[in-house]
């Protein structure tokens, strides 16, 4: 996980939005391989040793999305270096190539397919809950594994950016709105 995440993580228990606090116990760079993430609120806890932090519960996704990376960037709308991308599911399998699509922004995958690892602009994290707060991110990426995820990964994203992901788009907010829909895949913009 890249040190720099941590800014943009929340605890993962039922109370109002709190930050964690991170304590690296190992690193590589601006990686942490090993570490503990805790709550001041609520005194939840995570430690991790494979650079893997779990946030509980999370399963490995199977399966890459109907899309591949350069449709992702389309369906976001994103070019620039900067900020944080989510790709949740198996949208996770996405990753590496949007690292090159997208050079200089961090992608962080949540439970992605076993096979993506950790690596030098991609964090992973396992978690059955989002694990981001509110307005963080550049955009996010669900596969349709991770659909459960899709109202508080829309809520994660920066004002104007946008959510995609495959299956049925979710309830729109205020000032939200849905751009496309087509194939099994949806765009949605944030208001």
């Amino acid at each position: 996980m890249h040190i720099e995440l941590t800014d943009h993580l929340r605890c993962p228990m039922s109370h109002e939005e709190s930050f964690v606090v991170l304590l690296p116990e190992r690193m590589d760079d601006r990686r942490v391989l090993a570490g503990h993430l805790g709550c001041p609120v609520c005194g939840w806890g995570t430690a991790w040793e494979n650079a893997i932090p779990a946030f509980g519960g999370g399963t490995p996704a199977e399966g890459a999305p109907p899309f591949d990376a350069e449709g992702a960037v389309a369906l976001l709308g994103l070019d620039g270096p900067g900020g944080w991308v989510v790709v949740a599911g198996r949208a996770g399998a996405l990753a590496p190539d949007l690292i090159a699509a997208l050079p200089g922004v961090g992608i962080v995958a949540i439970n992605p397919p076993d096979a993506l690892l950790p690596g030098a602009a991609i964090s992973v994290l396992r978690s059955a809950v989002w694990p981001i707060k509110r307005h963080a991110m550049r955009g996010v990426v669900l596969g349709a594994d991770a659909a459960a995820m899709a109202i508080p990964a829309l809520g994660s994203i920066l004002p104007g950016l946008r959510l995609a992901g495959e299956g049925t788009p979710p309830p729109l907010g205020i000032g939200d709105a849905l751009l496309a829909e087509a194939g099994g895949a949806w765009v949605v913009r944030k208001g």
